[in-house]
């Protein structure tokens, strides 16, 4: 088991609990007659491949797949799921065994070994799936099977943070029968080994998911099914809370629909409010002739009113973020607040008439339509009026729905482009390496040599991530000075339910996913 002492606080357990009206989420209960709990989300899977997806697809995963290692509720660091035990076996983080549960099976009844573990970390980095999570194995030299149940992870340099990265769902184990070595695997017939099986998926509608009596691992599940319903935006999603339709809303919750869930009379619903990670940020594309200007990127860094954003859009249901690294993490720094101060055309102008720009500047600036609540429209048009009103820019928008968002993206096909970011892990490292490098989670190539070669590998080879901050708020000021990214908000964990749901205040892990396991009916009192 990782036991290494303090290597992570709980960044995104719940802060405080708001009852809008009716019994507390803290209510005991067990699993009621009522049929399956019913979860509504804005965030529908982009494929059900785990080697194709670094995205919200991730909530689904966590459900119906098993990691080596995972986080058990309350836990603040992973612990052994699919694995019996979990270690490093050196003292330098470069050699990491782990040891299976005897027996353990995929639900079809297939063998869940050493070599579907191996044989599903493969493929990931053998794909190199556009949007996919290779990225996050670039510590990893080979994996090694060792008979059924033995598994050795060989590193090419220290990486503390490893046992972080196996527990994200990206590293969920698949059927080598099922999954191919070399390409994606299409389909919706899922089976996987986690606490539920995935009964029937409809793309974009809904997933339902059934008990796994197959399961070998640390989850109790407290429901014996779940459906999970997809919805393009938070007004149709809180309608169906208050018809009774869904019983439980989480990702996608708009500014509006908090607020009126907050101040209005809701005898039948409840609302839990919480501490989150998730940022908003700009991306600028290295290959426009625009964006790829410093001098361009920085005016503006300078004129954006992130204030503005998070008051007149988001009703102050986010907060301003003047870092990739949010609030609440160790490390975490406030550079484009401290190099840039309040929002300034005066200065923008001087860093534009420096690099010999006089006349304004045109940027096209891309959004999805239905990704990150609703008001993602309305932040782009709010940038505009503030981008515009400064006489420096001329801005145009433009939008897609996710999905072909992501090839556009992923082509290098936008000038400037909006994304949302919901952590891997709750570490800094997890803030800055993901965007960094020639192959990130964006497309967007950004070196960054000093971070990737340097920094990094020597904050991940420290166990101990107070040791981190000095390497994390260096990496942190070389992007404020590169402005290649240009971090908008933070966001809080709000979740809405019926009266009758227990859990939703536990169902979070550190990483803001869903264990869809902890939700429950209340007893009648």
């Amino acid at each position: 088991m990782f036991n290494r002492n303090r290597f992570l606080r709980r960044v995104a357990a719940i802060a405080s609990i708001s009852l809008v009206a009716g019994c507390s989420l803290l209510s005991d209960g067990g699993a009621g007659g009522k049929g399956p709990i019913v979860v509504g989300t804005t965030s529908a899977p982009s494929t059900l491949d785990p080697a194709g997806a670094w995205d919200g697809s991730w909530e689904l995963y966590r459900n119906i797949f098993q990691t080596l290692l995972a986080y058990p509720n309350g836990a603040t660091t992973p612990q052994p799921d699919a694995a019996e035990s979990c270690s490093f076996t050196d003292s330098s983080s470069r050699t990491y065994r782990c040891k299976l549960r005897a027996g353990a099976e995929f639900a079809d009844g297939d063998p869940l070994n050493a070599e579907a573990v191996k044989h599903s970390i493969d493929r990931i980095r053998t794909i190199d799936a556009p949007g996919g999570p290779a990225g996050l194995l670039g510590s990893l030299d080979r994996v090694q099977a060792l008979g059924d149940r033995e598994v050795v992870f060989h590193l090419n340099q220290p990486d503390a943070t490893f046992p972080f990265v196996l527990a994200t769902p990206a590293m969920s184990i698949v059927d080598p029968d099922d999954y191919p070595a070399r390409s994606l695997r299409t389909g919706t017939d899922v089976h996987g080994s986690g606490p539920y099986k995935l009964q029937s998926y409809e793309e974009d509608k809904q997933a339902v998911l059934v008990g796994n009596g197959k399961y070998k691992g640390f989850a109790e599940r407290r429901n014996d099914q779940v459906t999970i319903r997809y919805f393009q935006d938070s007004a149709s999603m809180v309608k169906a809370l208050r018809d009774k339709r869904i019983d439980v809303t989480y990702r996608g919750l708009g500014a509006d629909d908090i607020l009126a869930l907050q101040q209005h009379d809701n005898a039948d619903l409840q609302l839990v409010d919480g501490a989150g990670t998730d940022i908003s940020y700009l991306v600028f594309n290295p290959k426009d002739p625009w964006a790829k200007q410093p001098a361009v990127r920085k005016a503006v860094a300078q004129i954006v009113d992130r204030g503005a954003i998070s008051h007149k859009v988001y009703k102050d249901t986010v907060d301003p973020l003047y870092s990739m690294v949010p609030k609440g993490l160790t490390g975490h720094a406030t550079g484009f607040f401290d190099d840039y101060g309040d929002p300034s055309a005066a200065k923008a102008r001087k860093i534009l008439t420096a690099a010999g720009i006089t006349r304004p500047v045109p940027l096209t600036l891309w959004y999805t339509t239905d990704r990150y609540g609703s008001e993602t429209a309305l932040m782009f048009r709010e940038l505009k009026r503030q981008l515009e009103e400064s006489g420096l820019f001329t801005i145009t928008l433009e939008s897609r729905p996710w999905k072909t968002y992501v090839v556009g993206y992923q082509k290098g096909e936008y000038p400037v482009f909006g994304r949302g970011w919901f952590p891997d892990f709750p570490d800094a490292d997890n803030f800055i390496a993901p965007f960094v490098g020639e192959h990130n989670a964006l497309g967007t190539p950004y070196p960054a040599k000093e971070i990737t070669g340097r920094l990094l590998p020597h904050s991940r080879a420290q166990s101990d991530r107070a040791e981190t901050v000095k390497d994390l708020e260096q990496a942190q000021q070389i992007m404020v000075n590169d402005a290649r990214l240009i971090p908008l908000w933070q966001g809080r964990q709000f979740v809405a339910a019926s009266d009758d749901i227990s859990g939703g205040e536990q169902a979070l892990d550190p990483s803001t996913i869903m264990m869809m396991w902890m939700l429950h009916r209340k007893t009648s009192w």
